[in-house]
């Protein structure tokens, strides 16, 4: 079938030939045409080999290519190295610009024998023609077609030898994104060419997250009026990134009119597609009133390294015969190397012993029969799809560099410079390749460094001047000066009106939300004049969810009221800086505590009575063992003394203690535990006291734990994301889910409580939380932390600029203290600024633990001090009948060391230690003067 429709196709393009002496008068070809007479040439190598070219002569494009193609078949034929004994014999045609000519015009180069076609330079003529090519196979080397859509999976005998505009459109949209913005408007020529190229940017876009906000088509051969027309248009949007992509014989007259409407000016950006390089590159001297017009725009150019080869080329471009212009653009020169390209591969092709023979097509010669159209003159090249695929493997270095084909047949190393328009003159602000993407180094030595993406130079682009003389990075975007308004959806609910509510005034809402987001919108560099509409019918709070999938789908440009950022929406929207902090939190009962007998016993757990009763006891055995010996007071019988520890360990308690403290260590100890007292007595006191006043909870729910554990019914405000929640994310069951409306349903539903039908708790926002404890007077209590993070935000579509800008002017009402004041003439909870706080806990010893750690390591250093001091008193120590024996046994030079005299037993140790320091110290001065007489 596919087959059928191509003979079809051709028996169209025959019937034109027919008329074609009428449309092309005075063309007559003198070129050489081998015989046809038979069904294959000779095998032997042929001295002649016919190549077609397809350009349009008076064209941008076609006055730098035809000289050049002219010039690479001359530099073939009298090359050595290639293609030695066989010329290439060029046969041209000129398009004109028409896919119609076009057509003819490549059926007329089949009928002479040619093996391969140079061109064509137009996309659109190039989408024709391949059909053509792939029914006779000869191969199609076009240095112009750019269009991506052009495929060698579709076309099997289209090879492009230039660069693929996907590639160009990547690097757009790298610059884009370079430069932070998210919406552009796409200008563009409507033919395939320009469709096609701009639908390839759309999905480059779309991959950083930005889009083409709108598409303005111009009809190939459009007027200035026309062109006017649509610019008009254009400049009522709000992105202010114009992307150009249209043919360089008309690109111009889209700036001149650009230029006349005030467009190239300050706050605009032009980005342009090669076409507007290619223009500027056939000139060599600057025409001043088109670079005027052009100011500050950025354009790509197909990179191109500077090589010696094409330094030689430039240099003798000037003594090429048949050139129109002093200079050239990029596309030259990949005609120049289309053209050897096809040079080596039939250089290849022969020398491997390859022969150039033709054939009949069947079901041409059939049609031939049934027509008097002569069909016959097309013949099929035989050994086309052989030389096709030397092509693709051929390699060499060429003016445009290295020139080779991918598994893909796509060019290697596709790169573009990245110009900035200033003055007379271009300045290359950085590179962007396939390989490394945007740099400020050229993509050679990014290859030759072996260099990537992720290794590439911090600095992406050079500075760029913008239109207006402006060095810094325009916005992108103004809100649209075509009258249009902001639709603002506002929620209309039911409960809450201090947040957000209907208004009977000319602006129709009111609320704290509404006075947020006019003072942001105030503050905007650029004038925004909202309409606000209604979701909701008042009767029942609108679905959230809801009303955030509409701004989504573009109902609205926004959506401006109490709207939490959760992540399901932040999926389908963007949201500005919150404005306001918000948290779900737990709401219970509250009611007065009955008087306890034993309340007096609460602060403090058993574990801490115990503990802190035996530190008691244990500081008043301290301190007298410290104070036994030299303090009156801490002697006496044994029941006294008893007595006397019990009294003053706990005396310290209330600091009554009336036993003075003689010793150094008893002393500290003293201070030390005095203070611990008093830190003991202080949280005692307090807690003791919060315990007998404050309100307590009838609920058993005491944070998010209980609740989720209890299976009591919850209340939750309806259309709000928190019954989703409680579901979704803490699996509870729906059936204990209570939605409620209003402060009224709060109210009634916690006072009859889960027993009366109606809820344990309520979990709702912060802020609604507080409107309703200034409602309810406190009669109600928060417990628990907040067991979410989030705020409120006014939502807007996916890339809306003015979520950034509303973002910023948020923050400026937080840093200047609107924010606040707005808050608290809406918000403001001044009547329970000073709630009661729950009923206090028990403190447990780990509360007091570090103090009574700390307590017990300095009890335990100094009675060790104390220790050593009496065990060194007692080894200087001793009895009158001790010293007697000890000064015989001196006598007798029997030196003894008394610690060996015999087992000391603790009763005398006991002993030892319950004789007053007085009687010590008398005792150890007479041994100390007996020891010094018995010397002498």
């Amino acid at each position: 079938m596919m087959r059928s429709k191509r003979v079809l196709f051709l028996v169209f393009g025959m019937w034109v030939m027919v008329v074609m002496p009428l449309v092309i008068k005075g063309k007559t070809d003198k070129t050489i045409v081998p015989s046809l007479s038979s069904s294959s040439l000779s095998a032997r190598r042929p001295s002649v080999v016919n190549v077609g070219a397809l350009f349009t002569v008076n064209s941008v494009i076609g006055r730098s290519v035809q000289p050049a193609v002219a010039a690479a078949i001359d530099d073939v034929n009298s090359s050595p190295t290639v293609l030695s004994g066989t010329h290439l014999n060029l046969i041209t045609y000129d398009t004109n610009c028409s896919g119609f000519l076009g057509t003819i015009e490549a059926l007329q180069l089949m009928e002479k024998g040619v093996v391969a076609i140079i061109g064509p330079q137009s996309s659109v003529i190039a989408h024709l023609i391949s059909h053509i090519v792939n029914e006779l196979r000869v191969p199609l080397l076009s240095f112009g077609a750019t269009d991506p859509t052009l495929s060698g999976h579709q076309d099997p005998y289209f090879v492009r030898t230039t660069q693929n505009d996907r590639y160009q459109m990547a690097a757009i949209a790298d610059i884009i994104l370079n430069f932070e913005w998210k919406e552009v408007v796409a200008i563009f020529v409507d033919n395939n060419y320009g469709r096609n190229g701009i639908s390839a940017l759309g999905e480059a876009l779309a991959k950083k997250r930005a889009r083409i906000s709108y598409k303005a088509s111009i009809t190939p051969g459009a007027s200035r009026s026309d062109i006017t027309e649509l610019l008009i248009q254009v400049n009522m949007m709000e992105s202010r990134v114009y992307v150009v992509h249209v043919s360089p014989d008309s690109g111009l007259d889209i700036f001149a009119v650009a230029n006349k409407l005030g467009m190239v000016t300050s706050g605009y950006v032009w980005i342009t597609t090669d076409w507007l390089l290619a223009v500027l590159d056939s000139s060599e001297v600057a025409n001043p009133k088109m670079m005027d017009v052009i100011q500050g725009v950025i354009a790509l150019r197909q990179h191109t390294p500077n090589s010696d080869i094409k330094k030689s080329f430039t240099a003798k471009w000037k003594n090429i015969k048949g050139i129109q212009t002093s200079s050239y653009n990029s596309y030259a020169l990949y005609a120049y190397d289309s053209v050897w390209l096809l040079a080596h591969a039939l250089d290849k092709f022969l020398k491997s012993g390859g022969s150039i023979t033709f054939s009949n097509d069947s079901e041409l010669k059939h049609l031939t029969n049934a027509s008097e159209i002569r069909f016959s003159d097309l013949r099929i090249f035989n050994e086309g799809k052989q030389l096709l695929q030397i092509v693709l493997t051929t390699a060499f270095a060429g003016l445009t560099g290295n020139v080779k084909f991918n598994q893909h047949r796509k060019l290697m190393h596709q790169a573009y410079d990245i110009v900035n328009i200033v003055g007379t003159g271009l300045r290359t602000i950085g590179y962007w390749s396939n390989h490394s993407g945007l740099s400020t180094t050229a993509p050679e030595s990014l290859y030759a460094r072996n260099s990537d993406r992720s290794a590439g130079d911090h600095q992406l682009l050079y500075s760029v001047i913008w239109p207006g003389g402006m060095s810094k990075r325009p916005r992108g975007w103004v809100f649209p000066n075509n009258g249009k308004t902001l639709r603002v959806a506002v929620p209309y609910g039911y409960s809450y009106k201090e947040v957000v509510t209907k208004d009977r005034s000319l602006k129709g809402v009111r609320g704290y939300c509404i006075d947020v987001f006019e003072a942001a919108v105030n503050l905007l560099p650029y004038p925004v004049t909202p309409e606000y509409f209604l979701y909701g019918n008042g009767q029942r709070n609108p679905s959230y969810n809801d009303l955030v999938r509409a701004v989504a789908e573009n109902r609205y440009d926004a959506a401006v009221g109490d709207i939490t950022i959760i992540t399901n929406r932040t999926r389908v929207v963007d949201f500005t800086q919150p404005y306001l902090e918000s948290g779900l939190v737990i709401v219970v009962p509250l009611n007065r505590s009955k008087p306890k007998s034993w309340a007096f016993l609460r602060p403090f757990t058993l574990e801490m009575w115990l503990v802190s009763g035996g530190f008691f006891l244990f500081v008043g055995f301290v301190v007298w063992f410290l104070e036994h010996r030299s303090n009156e007071e801490f002697r006496g019988p044994p029941m006294r003394q008893i007595i006397t520890v019990l009294w003053f360990s706990f005396s310290t308690m209330y600091f009554s203690h009336r036993e003075k403290i003689v010793s150094t260590l008893g002393r500290f100890v003293l201070i030390l535990w005095l203070f611990v007292v008093l830190i003991i007595t202080s949280s005692y006191t307090a807690s003791l006291t919060s315990i007998l006043t404050v309100r307590q909870l009838t609920s058993s729910i005491e944070g998010i734990d209980s609740l989720i554990s209890s299976n009591d019914p919850i209340g939750v405000q309806e259309g709000t994301f928190s019954h989703s929640y409680l579901i979704q994310e803490l699996n509870i069951p729906e059936s204990r889910i209570v939605p409620l409306k209003d402060e009224v349903d709060y109210l009634n539903a916690l006072h009859l409580g889960p027993e009366g039908g109606g809820v344990a708790a309520i979990v709702d926002e912060l802020p609604y939380v507080e409107l309703f404890m200034r409602y309810s007077k406190c009669e109600f209590r928060i417990v628990g932390q907040e067991f979410t993070k989030s705020g409120w935000g006014f939502a807007f579509p996916r890339d809306s600029p003015l979520v950034v800008d509303l973002s910023t002017a948020i923050l400026q009402l937080s840093e200047n203290g609107d924010l606040q004041r707005i808050h608290d003439k809406w918000l403001s909870s001044t009547l329970c600024s000073q709630t009661s706080k729950l009923e206090g806990k028990s403190l447990t010893l780990n509360n007091f633990w570090g103090l009574f750690l700390v307590c017990g390591i300095i009890c335990f250093i100094s009675i060790c001090i104390y220790f050593c001091r009496v065990w060194c008193e007692y080894r200087r120590y001793s009895p009158d009948e001790e010293v007697a024996r000890e000064i015989e046994e001196s006598n007798s030079r029997t030196c003894r060391n008394k610690w060996y005299l015999g087992a000391i037993s603790f009763r005398e140790m006991i002993d030892f230690y319950d004789k007053k320091e007085g009687e010590i110290k008398q005792q150890l001065r007479r041994n100390s003067q007996i020891s010094r007489d018995s010397e002498t």
